[in-house]
């Protein structure tokens, strides 16, 4: 086979004012290394800078020869030669070219992760994410898990869960199913965690969002218990004239229709009337996490929090928790608002005083 040699400073873009410091101060010396590539290119280059750049090369370099007078020779198969040239030109100067990465960004990521080249790793692993593609999704999948390429793997597998139906379709595809089929298996894992982990963060949400509802009741149940509103209100304090709905809580107008029925229902708990036994729930669970025994203005917080010392039992479990969670919603909740908000909310909550009955408009 015919042997071309490159001429270095055509092939590797070398000037005496290159990016390496030591490189301006004076013009390089003659090579003293070969590259060889599988097209039969060779390509000159020097010992120093490879050494200095990668570690795989260095060790290369300083494996002993059987022959001080031989050719010192390196080769770097399996990739175009323009490919090499590419690698080679940011060992020199630390840079490469747009075209050269867009062309041969893969082969630069495979190079970059054999010799250790971990700033030309990164900026290819940047540019692949960049040109993604439900066409060349499997192949760069490949290429990141062999390259230990974690943030381009789960890039791939991210793209390829939200449009399997497309990829499936893909010569790609059909490739991985014949000839590597353990990593089809993590894809599919992949894909059944994901939907795992969707379906979870759907429900933690709803959780969430159920907690914060419940926290604006209690909220709001200590607004109408203290400062009164539209209909329902302490006695001794004047209600609102203004017939408008609550500006303070979208539950309030709803919360004091369940206070007015409560009040007024002869069926109560004993008799199964759903309306009052939910507001029944909301003091019970107002007790619960109220931390004011002798100063709450909540109807039967005092009551029920007596009788359960008196009877020395433990609440059930599940009231404890539910308590945990629209407290801990309550606090997260107060502390999203702004300073001095905030410093009124916790005013008002200190100076409660105690009532137990309520005023019906």
């Amino acid at each position: 086979m015919a042997v071309k040699t490159i001429p270095p400073t055509d092939a590797l873009c070398i000037t005496p004012t290159a990016g390496i410091d030591y490189l301006s101060s004076r013009v390089l010396p003659e090579p003293d290394v070969f590259i060889h590539t599988s097209s039969g290119a060779r390509i000159p280059a020097h010992t120093s800078i490879l050494a200095s750049v990668s570690p795989v090369l260095e060790n290369i370099i300083d494996q002993p020869r059987k022959h001080r007078s031989c050719e010192r020779i390196i080769q770097i198969l399996g990739v175009p030669c323009d490919a090499v040239i590419a690698f080679l030109g940011f060992l020199y100067c630390s840079r490469c070219a747009d075209e050269q990465m867009e062309k041969y960004g893969i082969h630069l990521l495979a190079l970059s992760h054999v010799y250790l080249v971990p700033q030309l790793k990164q900026r290819c692993i940047k540019v692949l994410a960049e040109r993604l593609t439900i066409e060349n999704v499997v192949d760069l999948l490949q290429l990141a898990r062999l390259c230990d390429a974690p943030d381009l793997y789960i890039k791939c597998m991210k793209l390829l869960t939200s449009h399997f139906k497309s990829v499936e379709a893909t010569e790609g595809w059909k490739f991985l199913q014949k000839h590597d089929p353990w990593l089809e298996l993590d894809i599919l894992r992949f894909m059944d965690e994901d939907e795992s982990r969707k379906k979870k963060s759907k429900k933690q949400r709803e959780e969430l969002r159920l907690y914060a509802e419940l926290s604006e009741a209690m909220e709001c149940l200590e607004h109408i218990c203290t400062e009164g509103c539209t209909d329902v209100g302490p006695y001794g304090v004047e209600l609102q004239k203004d017939r408008r709905p609550c500006s303070k809580f979208a539950t309030c107008h709803g919360l004091q229709l369940l206070i007015k029925h409560f009040a007024t229902c002869n069926k109560k708990m004993n008799g199964g009337c759903l309306r009052c036994k939910r507001m029944w729930q909301l003091f019970r669970l107002h007790s619960c996490i109220c931390q004011q025994t002798h100063s709450c203005k909540v109807p039967l917080c005092r009551e029920m929090q007596m009788k359960m010392q008196q009877e020395k039992r433990k609440d059930d479990p599940r009231w404890k928790l539910l308590a945990r969670k629209v407290a801990s919603a309550r606090v997260m909740s107060t502390l999203s608002l702004p300073k001095r908000k905030r410093d009124d909310e916790i005013r008002i909550n200190m100076n409660n005083y105690a009532i137990k009955s309520f005023k019906l408009k």
